[in-house]
């Protein structure tokens, strides 16, 4: 694939930052090439898109917008320049640690906590359905002829009974991040403050919660915890809502792999991702307790 533009061009067209004093390159981005970038004036992070991530159902536009919500609503970094039609973010870096997938577990109410926080703020740019994102993936699987996972189009009823159960009775839609890795949360001992909104939009918040206990590989129990911080009460609908969104995601994310594999130059082990995703989702989308949960996630509130 085609390459976006080289850290020194993005940095030529970004002068008002100074010449860098030090550039590192930062981990763990699976669509972005992302550089802690320091000068005289600034600290920030420079995150470089390569062409293709539309594919994704990434809106850059949408992205720079909801981030500056974020960022007015301190839970966001706040945003220093945004080259449009460049794929290229500048934010200010956010000092303090990385979450792991063990510290979002010790950390459920502090999460909880922001993202109540950036569900209250003013709306985001966009809507983000993973129904929606899944069929939009679907199409651009089966156009560039793409391997999926084996026995993943077997499942493809069930999830459509999942879709029926949480299209019943909705939630209000609220901004969400929607993309809660545990690398996305950043703890500087004040308030927790979420990056990367690619797939920021208007969302149910039940999405967020479970999307976020999947993507660290929690618990039930962690669900449970998640969900009565978040509302403060457990019941039997919020938290059928939320592992059923949950599924929905791994379900969608899937084939997010799939599509990675194909067409990234990111070098991660995108097939090994969608495969997992995939076995998660079909553990539930085959297992007894789909009835009781699409039951329970269907009822009127």
């Amino acid at each position: 694939m085609t390459h976006g533009l080289t850290l020194e061009e993005a940095l030529e067209r970004l002068p008002r930052l100074g010449r860098p004093l030090e550039v590192t390159e930062l981990p763990g981005g699976l669509t972005n090439h992302n550089h802690r970038v320091r000068t005289a004036t600034h600290d920030v992070v420079v995150r470089i898109s390569p062409p293709g991530t539309e594919l994704l159902a990434i809106d850059r536009e949408h992205e720079w917008r909801n981030s500056c919500v974020a960022a007015s609503v301190g839970v966001g970094a706040p945003v220093v320049e945004y080259l449009q039609g460049e794929g290229v973010l500048v934010v200010e870096f956010l000092p303090g640690r990385t979450y792991t997938a063990a510290d979002v577990a010790a950390n459920l109410p502090r999460i909880a906590a922001t993202a109540r926080r950036l569900h209250a703020g003013p709306p985001f740019a966009s809507r983000f359905d993973m129904f929606e994102v899944q069929r939009g993936y679907q199409r651009i699987v089966d156009e560039r002829g793409y391997a999926v996972p084996a026995g993943y189009d077997a499942l493809a009823p069930n999830a459509a009974r999942v879709e029926a159960a949480l299209r019943a009775h909705p939630e209000r839609l609220v901004p969400c991040h929607n993309d809660l890795l545990a690398a996305n949360v950043i703890d500087d001992g004040g308030d927790l403050r979420f990056i990367d909104y690619e797939y920021s939009g208007m969302n149910e918040a039940s999405f967020e919660l479970g999307n976020l206990v999947n993507e660290s590989q929690l618990g039930h129990d962690h669900l449970a915890e998640l969900v009565e911080a978040y509302h403060g009460v457990v019941t039997a609908r919020l938290l059928a809502r939320a592992e059923l969104w949950g599924l929905a995601g791994r379900w969608a994310w899937t084939l997010w792999g799939v599509i990675q594999h194909g067409a990234s130059d990111v070098a991660h082990d995108f097939w090994d991702f969608a495969q997992e995703r995939h076995e998660l989702a079909r553990l539930l989308l085959t297992s007894p307790r789909l009835d009781e949960l699409l039951d329970a996630a269907g009822a009127a509130p």
